[in-house]
């Protein structure tokens, strides 16, 4: 027996467990988050005898005698102090983080009520936080310290909501002080535990599933396989593909290691590791096909029906050849990018249970609609059968679009007609779940006698993995972006997505773009050497503005600013010693001719304006945005309005949380929505009156596909524009990052700085140091060796805003989304920067022989 006191009350237990594991599940303390189970991450930290400790690492046994200290049990001053700082400092994003770092920084106040930076930095360092970069949170823990110092009140603090004034998130306290709930925060009575047993080889073939020894223990309540889908056994994100199998049939072959192969259920989380070994596979091993040369050769297995080439594009404007045989200078490279892992910091869970006819499913995903759609093909259900409710998210950049662990709650649900979950350890996170596309990138770029580019041709071998994701619009977003925001016309940008046996890629920020970006930019630097100009010159020469036409022929608009933005940042880059600029942009929408659609419903209900849509938060502050959309639109208090959680039985359909679309979209059909309730309140009715009216708002962009004869296609409903500067140090150390971003119309200040930092910071982690550790088709990757920058790691980052004239005119009042272009030019900047160093291109990601690698021979 162990006894200790938890939050001030004695506790005892007979059991030796991990200290994590009992808080939240014996104690119900969901605070305490599950990030990593390795140590690695921070979100589970707490204070044992008053020292910040992961408790993922501590054993019952270990803390015998001892007091344990969780989010919870801090003082009601703390909580609200920090509460406030964290709010009004834009510290919360996803928030899954929080918790911890807000726990960490009482432990080390204890000691230093009054902290530098530098020591609040190196007080949080075991923390990881992958929306913020950490920028916000030093300035929320710096806050709440002098409010805590010098015994503060609480500022009495209200907002107009207004577009372009902060505004504290709808979110941020609940996420601050861990009460906000994600789906593993969740207990259902009569709960079960789910979870597959996945393939021992990248490729193949299972020849047996052997159940039976797994069925006799007690523990063990059933073992599903391919036979006991009632519906398809073929889902996927893109409806028209389909080829993902929910789990591997006898006789048929593995794709890689993250296929399930059989669904185990039992009583108790606890007994599923034990179930899942009783279960034995006999498989014949095939040979793997790891790279797209292997993949495209002749004579190479088909891992999919149709063949190993999932998509192919070849976008052709002007006369390459001609173009470039004339050009005065002409540099040619090959490009080499890794594949990368997103580490949002939740990992993946689903509850479902029985309702009706059919089932409730509780989800932490990009799009409710899209997992109804996807559950409902499986079970053989129509899809109003299948009810999903969205609870908070603790981050996806794009990696929970994807079916995850969605399919098999519901599965096994539906099936024995109890509630189940489906969590996924850390482990299997980095396993299953899709990533950003390793990239094999041939970039020849010409330009004339003053630097002026003239043509570009690309050949672009992207490792899409075993299943199609997202894998063609990647692709297609990485060709129609791969000249860059450039005035120039002759491109010939040929790609092709295969198949292969690695981990599946899709999704991740940036969409395809960071890798072409990376090449292009680099091109041009080397471009600016042969023409004896600099980096920012090359770029100010020939960056579009207003009128002029995109390489991919689409005009550009009266908002577009990235002339502004190069500019804002011109005295940086040639002030500094050694510095490295990159200018890029981003779509916003699917746009290529595809259905893409917002929708808002604005309903009166209890004297308050609820905001429904379905759009997800993936920490971007979706809520807010609405939010904030309305008070401009009704001129309204915020404490007014509610933004309803995503529900497929209350909220439309807003379409995906991806491409940068959600705060365009379903931030102009909220618009359209409150207009209407608008012309009502301005006829004098009164919110009694209005008393369940509802308003509908839709938009629906137009746009033209990506293989056209027209002059000037419409290929996107916008773009976001940035340029950003990176100075390093006398050591090679980044010294300073300063970007300019052009979004259009600013919603909120601080969250829109916050995403931008995060974003960058990510770039930067993405060009110095992560490392998706994948051996022959095997995931060797943990938490603690992706390489995720901490806080300790991060330089000074000055975001500043530049806009166009007429940003008020358009869509949602002109906002652009800023999600995914947030982390595009980070990485060439930082190439750019160490070719202004030492005068040597780095072809590579990670970028090798710098302070943050160690040289590779």
């Amino acid at each position: 027996m162990y006894t200790f006191t938890v939050n001030g009350q004695p506790v005892t237990a007979q059991e030796d467990k991990k200290l994590m594991h009992f808080l939240r599940d014996d104690l119900g303390l969901t605070g305490t988050k599950d990030g990593c189970d390795q140590g690695a991450c921070g979100a589970c930290t707490v204070l044992i005898n008053g020292k910040a400790s992961k408790s993922c690492l501590f054993t019952l046994a270990k803390v015998d005698g001892k007091e344990i200290t969780t989010v919870e049990g801090i003082t009601q001053r703390q909580k609200d102090v920090f509460a406030y700082a964290f709010a009004k400092t834009g510290a919360v994003q996803c928030g899954y983080c929080v918790p911890g770092f807000v726990v960490s920084a009482l432990g080390f106040l204890g000691k230093k009520p009054d902290p530098t930076e530098e020591e609040i930095r190196k007080g949080v360092r075991s923390n990881i936080c992958r929306c913020t970069g950490y920028v916000k949170i030093i300035e929320g823990i710096q806050l709440a310290a002098k409010m805590l110092r010098e015994e503060t009140p609480i500022p009495d603090e209200t907002s107009d909501g207004k577009l372009g004034h902060d505004m504290k998130r709808v979110d941020a306290v609940e996420k601050t002080l861990g009460t906000g709930i994600y789906v593993d925060d969740i207990t259902v009575p009569g709960m079960l535990y789910a979870s597959a047993v996945r393939s021992a080889y990248p490729r193949a073939r299972v020849v047996k599933i052997n159940k039976a020894a797994a069925l006799a223990d007690p523990e063990c309540v059933a073992v599903f396989t391919a036979a006991d889908v009632p519906g398809n056994n073929k889902i996927g994100h893109l409806e028209f593909i389909s080829d993902w199998d929910v789990m591997i049939p006898e006789g048929d072959i593995t794709r890689y290691v993250g296929d399930a192969i059989c669904l185990v259920v039992a009583k108790s989380k606890a007994s599923l590791a034990r179930i899942k070994a009783l279960v034995d596979i006999e498989y014949e091993e095939l040979t793997s096909i790891l790279s797209c040369e292997a993949g495209l050769a002749d004579g190479a297995p088909k891992l999919h029906e149709r063949g190993n080439l999932l998509s192919h594009e070849h976008l052709i404007r002007g006369n390459v050849a001609e173009k470039l045989a004339a050009s005065a200078h002409v540099v040619t490279e090959h490009y080499s990018v890794p594949i990368n892992e997103h580490a949002f910091m939740e990992p993946e869970c689903a509850i479902a249970k029985p309702e009706g006819d059919g089932i409730l499913l509780y989800s932490a995903g990009q799009s409710i609609y899209d997992e109804q759609r996807e559950v409902a093909r499986m079970l053989g259900l129509e899809k109003e059968q299948v009810h999903v409710q969205g609870q908070l998210v603790g981050g996806g950049f794009g990696g929970k679009e994807d079916m995850s662990v969605q399919h098999h709650a519901s599965l096994a649900a539906y099936l024995l007609q109890q509630p189940v979950k489906v969590l996924f350890s850390r482990e299997e996170s980095l396993m299953v779940h899709p990533k950003r596309h390793g990239m094999e990138m041939d970039f020849t770029t010409g330009c004339d006698e003053e630097g002026n580019l003239t043509a570009m041709k690309a050949v672009i071998y992207a490792d899409t993995g075993a299943y199609a994701s997202l894998g063609g619009p990647v692709l297609q977003r990485a060709c129609t972006h791969a000249a860059g925001p450039y005035k120039y016309q002759d491109i010939d940008i040929e790609g092709f997505a295969v198949y292969t046996n690695n981990p599946p890629c899709g999704a991740f920020r940036g969409f395809g773009v960071c890798q072409t970006a990376f090449a292009i930019e680099n091109n041009l630097n080397l471009l600016a050497q042969k023409v004896g100009i600099s980096q920012w010159e090359i770029r100010w020469r020939n960056a579009v503005g207003y009128g002029d036409t995109l390489p991919n022929g689409q005009l550009v608009s009266k908002n577009a600013a990235l002339k502004e933005a190069l500019l804002n940042v011109k005295e940086d880059y040639e002030k500094a010693t050694t510095a490295g600029i990159s200018c890029f942009f981003k779509n916003s929408g699917i746009g290529v001719g595809l259905p893409d659609v917002g929708r808002c419903i604005v309903s009166v209900e209890g004297g308050k304006i609820h905001l429904r849509t379905s759009a997800a938060c993936i920490g971007q502050g979706m809520a807010t945005v609405i939010t904030q959309i309305a008070c401009e639109t009704l001129d309204i208090a915020p404490e007014l309005i509610v933004a309803e959680a995503p529900d497929t039985a209350r909220t439309p359909n807003s379409g995906t949380t991806t491409a940068s679309r959600q705060s365009l979209f379903t931030g102009e059909a909220c618009r359209r929505a409150c207009s209407q309730l608008r012309v009502d309140l301005d006829m004098g009715y009164g919110m009694a009156d209005l008393e369940g009216r509802e308003y509908y708002g839709e938009y629906s962009a137009k746009t033209d596909p990506l293989v056209n004869d027209k002059k000037n296609p419409v290929s996107h409903a916008g773009y976001g524009y940035a340029a950003e500067v990176v100075t390093l140090d006398d050591k090679g150390k980044l010294d300073k990052v300063v970007a300019a971003y052009d979004v259009g119309q600013v919603v909120n200040p601080r969250a829109c700085e916050g995403q931008i930092e995060g974003g960058i910071v990510m770039g930067m982690g993405y060009a110095l140091t992560e490392n998706f550790a994948l051996e022959d088709g095997y995931v060797k990757a943990r938490y603690a060796n992706l390489g995720l920058l901490d806080a300790t790691k991060v330089p000074e980052i000055a975001i500043r805003f530049v806009q166009a004239e007429g940003i008020h005119e358009g869509l949602a009042y002109g906002v652009k989304g800023v999600g995914e272009l947030a982390t595009i030019p980070t990485a060439p900047a930082i190439a750019a920067a160490y070719l202004a160093y030492d005068g040597h291109l780095r072809p590579t990601l990670p970028i090798s022989d710098t302070p943050y690698q160690k040289r590779r021979k």
